[in-house]
C-alpha cells in the first residue's frame, strides 16, 4: 500500500473515538486545502472531539495519530 505523505504533519479532529490496540476510529484531517476523513489508529484510546496530529500514513486512507495541542493557541488568544 502506498503511503500518503501529504497527510503527515496535518492536524484534525477525532469524529469517532480511537480504541488504541482494540481498533481504529475516524479523523477529519485538514489536508490538501480541505478536510478529508481517514481511519485513524493510535497507541492509546483518543476520545471524540480531540485535536490530533498525523504522525504516520498506512496508505489506503489510514493514518496514525497522537493528541495535539497547538502551542500557538495560548499566544493568539481565543478562536473566533
Amino acid at each position: 500500500m502506498a503511503s500518503d505523505d501529504a497527510v503527515l504533519g496535518c492536524t484534525g479532529e477525532v469524529v469517532v473515538a480511537t480504541r488504541g490496540s482494540a481498533g481504529p476510529g475516524e479523523v477529519l484531517a485538514e489536508v490538501r486545502g480541505g478536510r478529508e476523513l481517514f481511519l485513524a489508529w493510535s497507541e492509546a484510546p483518543i476520545p471524540r472531539g480531540t485535536r490530533v496530529l498525523v504522525v504516520g500514513s498506512r496508505g489506503t486512507r489510514q493514518i496514525d495519530v497522537v493528541p495535539w495541542e497547538d502551542p500557538l493557541d495560548g499566544l493568539l488568544g481565543p478562536h473566533p
